[in-house]
């Protein structure tokens, strides 16, 4: 067996028991409320002013519910959609009647909103940028869907640009394996504790 097929088998196993916990926890609304609410408590929320809220799905840890209140702040509010190439756009939000149900059941910005050229957003003006995952250790690993959907994405933010996971307890491992390529989370944010992670390479900053 190959390394990278070792890497991949490990990740598989990790991925489906980070899943089975989190669909398995309990009170993900008042969980939920704290992690988001610690989120726009740090010292990098309050002094950004373009920031990237992600869009729970699933069992994540649910967002939707303080992004009107985030709307309301007086800050940039951007969320990610993917395209039919399989790759985020990032779509800047100012009303919560912008979002609709997509065909995946996922509340995504309206296709007829998403063309427009006042709502679109490079990914190199963020100040912040949230992120979801299905496990994490506490040096910021992140392990995604598989998809390399956030990978692609955060690999063009400004290195200055704080990157916050948010995440339950019960998707926390010992260690996450990770490649070369793979980008570590400056801060992991969970319902017990903030996580100060790996980050990415000091020498990039």
């Amino acid at each position: 067996m190959t390394l990278e097929t070792a890497i991949r088998e490990r990740k598989d196993a990790l991925r489906k028991q980070a899943h089975a916990n989190r669909n398995a926890q309990d009170d993900k609304d008042e969980l939920s409320r704290r992690i988001v609410g610690a989120f726009m408590s740090l010292p990098e929320y309050v002094t950004a002013q373009t920031i990237m809220f992600y869009i729970d799905v699933r069992s994540e840890v649910r967002t939707r519910q303080d992004l009107e209140h985030a709307l309301e702040s007086g800050k940039t509010i951007v969320v990610p959609w993917c395209n039919a190439d399989g790759e985020l756009e990032l779509f800047r939000l100012d009303s919560m009647d912008e979002l609709e149900i997509g065909m995946y059941k996922i509340l995504e910005p309206q296709a007829a909103l998403r063309g427009l050229a006042e709502k679109q957003v490079n990914v190199e003006s963020l100040d912040l940028i949230m992120v979801p995952g299905v496990a994490f250790d506490r040096r910021g690993a992140r392990m995604g869907h598989g998809k390399g959907y956030y990978d692609k994405l955060l690999q063009h933010a400004r290195s200055n640009t704080p990157l916050i996971a948010l995440a339950f307890e019960c998707q926390l491992f010992d260690e996450i394996p990770v490649a070369d390529h793979d980008i570590f989370m400056d801060k992991l944010i969970t319902e017990d504790h903030v996580y100060n992670g790996q980050g990415r390479d000091v020498s990039d900053r």
